[in-house]
């Protein structure tokens, strides 16, 4: 395994979706839990903590709900504005990038302070239905993105009613 492989945030590491299947193992928490004490281990060792540099990417904290007729995502994205957010959909997986860019400047007597702050988002949502694309719905409110994501009908749960027999 390269080192360019445990780096966290590296755009050289495929994000690959993880399947309904991939879920049902069991190692899969294991494998997660594993991964996550990785990503915070590397994360101390990042260039950017060598040099002194604060990290340029945020993790948005993402709701993923499954219903019988929908998927609906929900995404915390504080101080973003709509226009600074792109969502696409390609092969069952949503995915969700943005741009945050923020600007401070404080005068008060022989006090300036003057505060530049960027930082970016990609992640990639694997959905657990396929959905009809063209009635996706999005909408951002206070800092929170609703996505509603629609399922195809032969993806959606059919509920049948089973009778039970007394005897």
């Amino acid at each position: 395994m390269a080192i360019r492989d445990l780096v966290k945030n590296n755009p050289l590491k495929k994000n690959i979706p993880v399947r309904r299947e991939d879920l049902m193992s069991p190692f899969y928490s294991l494998q997660k839990e594993i991964n996550r004490i990785f990503d915070d281990f590397m994360s101390d060792l990042a260039p950017s903590k060598w040099f002194g540099e604060e990290e340029m990417s945020f993790v948005p904290s993402i709701d993923v709900k499954e219903k019988d007729k929908e998927i609906i995502v929900k995404a915390e994205l504080p101080g973003m504005d709509a226009d600074d957010i792109d969502i696409s959909i390609s092969d069952d997986v949503l995915t969700l990038r943005g741009e945050k860019k923020e600007e401070k400047e404080e005068k008060e007597g022989d006090y300036y302070r003057h505060e530049l702050t960027y930082g970016s988002f990609h992640r990639d949502i694997p959905l657990p239905a396929e959905v009809e694309t063209d009635k996706v719905e999005a909408e951002f409110k206070k800092g929170v993105l609703k996505i509603r994501l629609p399922k195809k009908p032969e993806a959606q749960r059919k509920a049948k009613k089973i009778q039970v027999k007394s005897k």
